[in-house]
């Protein structure tokens, strides 16, 4: 009997952990996510990546049309407005930079011109004949005990400096201490900042990105102005730096022109989706995409013909917005437990220049926002999977699995390590403040011959996306967004992390 008995309740536990498990499911392919409309999520795409919006550039029409677009289904969806923003629009300042056309330094015997082997990439005009003045980096960092100007006399002087930092070349980290040195250099009364090219990759690409017209943050009337030159130099012979480097006494003669600048404004569109958990509804989970492109023609960068000039953008990044817009649907049709905050960028490719303003001018402040699920992506050359960018750094790998498998995908983690992608979209501005960002992809191996044969190319049309694939990779993140907002505990860096310490201080954890 008591065998018996034995064997009964085995039974009972046994068909009770099937029926949940049947439930569970059943419950799961009820959700909002698992019935979006393929034909939904085919429309977006066909919209926001047609001809009609002109590769929606940032601060032309074709932006702003996109922009409409997106805040009118926010508006359909019910998504509130956050505090400080226009209706969906939060307004980004920016200004046309139009670089000088002729500007020449004089060093010794060789000459150099801006748009050739010089690039004046900021500051007001200066005509001058002064002394110059190596200062190693330029850098300044009292946490590290780091001066660069340490018993140096640069006033009335121009500094040169060498490229990047002493412990770093990673190109978002050039790039992302260039004002600091300018300001270091200003503040220290240089009368121009002078930077020697010597980054990894050519010259002709940087030279023809920054010696363009390019859109800049404008600085508020309260805001300090830093309006020394500032320039960019591959040099024509080693012998300057060696001079420099030797602390030999040297002077050039230089003839820099400033920049006009016109107000070119455009918008990040932002809503807000309240949680259900009168707890964890103070909590915010970040959902991003960047909506913007590179536009047409000589704007795109890349080869163009007659037939085709319109850099469409249907994978970079009409899809990632059209997965933004299906997450606002799922989850505002079935609430999940945390607040989310849905954003879509303008200016990613001008140099994640709309999430970085959001950084620094948040309209729920980062301390509450605990997670920032970002989508962009180069395309796909994997229609079985997505990619995660920072698979392993947040600790929501669990979740990416799960939310990729209920849709028949795996998880390719950290495609083409050697681009180091995790710094080169809007995600990074929210990892540098301490907020755990991965982004997620449709299935990348690495820059492969199908990615590059569309990645910034005029072929990039909606007519040549695989829709049942976009429709799944939707899913995917609509689901991944729930799985997140819904944990109990919220992520956090793993351990040993570069953004770890940043996470830290933001959420003032020992």
């Amino acid at each position: 009997m008591k065998n018996l008995s034995t064997l009964i309740c085995l039974c009972l536990l046994l068909t009770s952990a099937s029926l949940w498990g049947q439930d569970g499911k059943a419950q799961m392919m009820e959700l909002p996510e698992f019935k979006l409309d393929p034909v939904t999520t085919e429309m977006h795409m066909r919209f926001l990546a047609a001809d009609e919006l002109m590769g929606r550039r940032t601060t032309d029409q074709g932006n702003n049309v996109a922009a409409r677009y997106i805040a009118e289904h926010f508006r359909a969806y019910g998504l509130t407005t956050a505090p400080g923003a226009t209706g969906y629009y939060q307004k980004v300042p920016f200004e046309s930079l139009k670089p000088p056309e002729t500007s020449f330094i004089r060093w010794g015997e060789d000459v150099y011109e801006h748009g050739k082997d010089m690039i004046v990439m900021s500051g007001n005009g200066v005509e001058a004949e002064a002394d110059v003045v190596f200062a190693n980096f330029g850098w300044i960092d009292s946490l590290k005990n780091i001066d660069d100007y340490n018993g140096l006399d640069v006033k009335g002087k121009v500094v040169v400096v060498l490229s990047g930092l002493a412990d770093t070349q990673e190109p978002s980290a050039v790039f992302g201490a260039m004002k600091r040195k300018q300001k270091f250099a200003k503040d220290k009364g240089a009368i121009a900042l002078i930077e020697l090219y010597k980054l990894s990759f050519p010259w002709d690409f940087f030279k023809n990105y920054f010696g363009r017209e390019r859109l800049d943050i404008a600085k508020g009337e309260d805001e300090e102005k830093i309006d020394i030159p500032y320039i960019w130099l591959k040099e024509k012979s080693e012998a300057p730096s060696l001079a420099l480097k030797n602390k030999k006494p040297t002077t050039f003669k230089m003839q820099i022109e400033g920049f006009g600048a016109i107000p070119k404004p455009s918008q990040n569109v932002i809503g807000i989706l309240e949680g259900t958990d009168p707890v964890l509804k103070n909590e915010y989970i970040l959902c991003t995409a960047h909506y913007d492109h590179v536009g047409v023609g000589k704007q795109g960068g890349g080869p163009f013909n007659e037939k085709d000039s319109i850099f469409n953008g249907a994978r970079d990044n009409a899809m990632g917005t059209v997965a933004l817009l299906s997450a606002a649907k799922s989850l505002s049709a079935k609430r999940p437990k945390r607040s989310v905050i849905f954003i879509a960028f303008t200016a990613e490719e001008m140099g994640l220049l709309g999430s970085a303003y959001y950084a620094d001018h948040p309209l729920i402040p980062l301390n509450k926002t605990v997670y920032n699920l970002n989508s962009d992506g180069a395309g796909y050359d994997d229609n079985t999977a997505i990619s995660v960018i920072g698979y392993e750094r947040v600790g929501t790998e669990a979740e990416f699995e799960k939310a990729a498998s209920a849709f028949g995908l795996k998880v390719i983690p950290n495609p083409a390590p050697e681009q180091n992608l995790f710094d080169r979209s809007d995600n990074v501005n929210f990892a540098a403040k301490g907020i755990p960002a991965p982004t997620v992809s449709p299935g990348t191996t690495g820059f492969s011959e199908e990615i590059q044969k569309y990645y910034h190319q005029v072929g990039d049309n909606p007519e040549t996306i695989d829709f049942e694939y976009l429709n799944k990779f939707c899913k995917t993140y609509a689901y991944l967004a729930r799985l997140v907002a819904d944990l109990d505990k919220a992520p956090q860096w793993i351990a040993g992390d570069k953004y770890e310490s940043a996470g830290k201080k933001l959420y003032n954890k020992k």
